[in-house]
């Protein structure tokens, strides 16, 4: 899901040049911002200033800025540090908004691996979603005690930073890490295992558990609390205009995925198109979520399905991808034609759902109108789009479920191994180059239903992952980290053709007879 993406950023430019090539592009970067700048009016200390490092060395865009000190504790405030602080006195033109993605491409040895992973909150003696009082508790023990920065939306408590780590709270109150970008999965594994403590330990104390399913298996939506956050208001309001499923997308999914750096343009296709083909294996290999208020559901991967009637204006495989006019300008293309969620202005939210980009940049916007769009309003509209794979300054891989420890550490080391090695990726494309869009179609929707066992072509999709998992394995190893043993897991499941949520379903079906409740033990992190 990761809709909690932090809004803003503070762009910091150095002497760096970073040259991203490929297909018909060449920019550089540093001297295209400068002339960006000159687009906007400062009115505070905080114009849009920009660091090579957070280009080079950062998947995540440092999104908060210092608003206090109280009581010797840092208190971060939620407003985009930029967002105050400057006025657009020219229209953003698509050039720059192209660039903006083309600065994301770095040297492979810049490359790092960014996870994310969600995960439910539960009161242990009644198995009942966290309350935000007590997930305001939590946050606060977290904070105090392990040295955590809080971030405010006004007086509640939204989610934490350390570094260029930070937790953030999905709409239904979902616990998510976004991890640092880090250069090893031992980085990444052990980053998983001390967010897993610091939570337990504070956690336990209160009688609350966490649960890694990628669907609330027992509660009804009306049973979710609602975070006090602003823009999923106005995504609550909008969800039921576009599509059935949306606000069982935002307050019962959970999802775990990972975010991977590109070198040019031309890299930034080939990793793009692998992610978009092969999503459908990962969500097989991940399915994680049979259930629904206490039932199975007919779904492998409830949660992948909700995605199928969310939005179709911001979701789905992407075909135009796969054109040979891919690139850069054309995503941009794409993100201009997909409604709008929000602008944010003086702290506050505003609803601009269904409303036109496109108008926003030529001073149209109806609720604010004369007004110009900045970066951070562009990078802001970027986190409201959820296809299968998303492209920022760096590409998400969005398609499997939230799951138990192990496998947080295993969809990471799946797409590093196919990846970011170019023997792996190219035998990717090889493999996937004669796919159709039909076909691509087709296992997107019949994955969340049969999984591994989804007839393609002359046999099962399992025959597809086994090859698959063998190529990131070599990948992995080809890499010399010695990485591969995160993929037992996942090679397991390629090797029987069982997804997880088969396993849960035996053991409701057997050992549990037929009760979802001890799903939260089997599945308590």
């Amino acid at each position: 899901m990761a809709l909690a993406s932090h809004t803003g950023s503070a762009h910091r430019i150095g002497a760096e040049t970073v040259r991203c090539r490929g297909g018909s592009m060449a920019f550089n970067f540093p001297t295209h911002m400068e002339s960006l700048k000159m687009k906007e009016n400062p009115i505070g200390s905080s114009s849009l200033s920009c660091s090579s490092a957070n280009i080079t060395h950062g998947l995540h865009i440092d999104s908060v800025r210092m608003a206090s000190k109280r009581g010797g504790r840092v208190i971060v405030a939620a407003s985009p540090p930029t967002e105050d602080a400057t006025v657009a006195t020219e229209p953003l033109t698509k050039e720059d908004l192209v660039a903006y993605l083309a600065s994301g491409c770095k040297p492979k040895e810049k490359w790092r691996i960014g996870t994310e992973h969600e995960k439910f909150g539960f009161e242990i003696g009644t198995l009942r979603p966290m309350k935000y009082d007590q997930i305001a508790g939590l946050l606060n023990g977290i904070a105090e005690r392990f040295d955590w920065e809080k971030i405010m939306e006004g007086d509640n408590i939204i989610g934490l930073q350390q570094g260029k780590q930070s937790i953030s709270l999905e709409p239904g109150g979902q616990f998510e890490l976004s991890g640092a970008p880090l250069e090893t999965l031992h980085q990444t594994c052990a980053e998983v295992n001390s967010h897993l403590y610091q939570v337990k330990a504070v956690a336990e104390e209160m009688d609350i558990g966490f649960l890694g399913i990628g669907f609330q298996p027992k509660w009804r939506r009306e049973d979710i609390p609602i975070m006090p956050k602003g823009r999923y208001e106005i995504m609550r309001n909008y969800m039921p205009k576009v599509g059935s499923l949306g606000l069982d997308m935002m307050f019962r999914t959970c999802t775990v995925q990972v975010n991977l750096d590109f070198d040019s343009e031309a890299d930034m296709i080939k990793k793009f198109r692998a992610g978009l083909a092969l999503q459908p294996i990962a969500t097989a290999l991940f399915a994680n979520s049979p259930f629904t208020e206490g039932k199975p559901n007919g779904y492998l991967s409830m949660r992948s399905q909700i995605w199928t009637d969310t939005d179709n204006d911001r979701t789905g495989m992407l075909p135009f991808v796969f054109d040979d006019s891919f690139g850069f300008e054309k995503y941009v293309d794409y993100a201009l034609d997909v409604p709008m969620y929000f602008i944010y202005r003086k702290k506050k939210y505003i609803d601009c759902s269904g409303m036109s980009f496109r108008d926003f940049m030529a001073g149209k916007l109806p609720p604010v109108p004369g007004e110009l769009p900045t970066l951070t309003d562009w990078e802001n509209h970027l986190t409201t789009i959820f296809p299968e794979v998303r492209l920022k300054r760096y590409l998400e891989m969005r398609g499997s479920d939230g799951g138990p420890w192990r496998r947080l550490c295993a969809l990471p080391a799946f797409w590093v191994g196919l990846l970011y090695d170019e023997v792996s990726l190219q035998n990717i494309l090889d493999i996937t180059a004669d796919w159709t869009q039909e076909e691509r179609q087709m296992l997107r929707n019949k994955v969340p239903i049969t999984g591994l066992n989804t007839p393609f072509r002359d046999g099962l999709l399992k025959h597809v992952a086994q090859d698959i998992v063998k190529l990131a394995k070599d990948g992995l190893e080809r890499r010399g980290f010695k990485e591969s043993g995160f993929l037992n897991e996942v090679t397991e499941v390629a090797r029987t053709g069982v997804t997880p949520a088969e396993k849960l379903l035996e053991l409701y079906n057997g050992k549990w007879r037929q009760n979802v409740d001890p799903v939260f033990e089997e599945l308590l992190y």
